[in-house]
């Protein structure tokens, strides 16, 4: 009995310059079809959506990207999303003008 494959996307609008690598890592992993079309991969695998979101997972982690990035399994599609720091504005701080009072001792 074959295994039937499903076709499962790889949504990978946040990742730049990493989707060359992270094609080729699944390649290697799956030992599976992986197609590319712009921002996104088209694996066929025997694989569960789940269980392709922790591979994905696991190349953010081991590129060391994990502060960077975060996986999602939304809607039969795994998805790489940006983490979105805080934009922190420099408040300026209140100078203290000196004291004026005397002090009569």
């Amino acid at each position: 009995m074959v295994p039937s494959l499903k076709k499962v996307k790889v949504d990978c609008g946040e990742l730049d310059d990493e989707r060359q690598l992270l094609s080729s890592f699944l390649i290697k992993t799956l030992n599976g079809d992986v197609t590319s079309d712009g921002h996104s991969l088209w694996v066929n695998s025997e694989l569960t959506g789940e269980a392709l979101e922790r591979i994905v997972n696991k190349f953010i982690y081991h590129q060391h990207l994990n502060n960077e990035y975060w996986v999602a399994f939304e809607s039969g599609t795994v998805k790489v999303h940006r983490f979105k720091g805080k934009k922190s504005e420099k408040k300026k701080k209140r100078i203290t003008p000196p004291s004026t009072i005397r002090h009569g001792w």
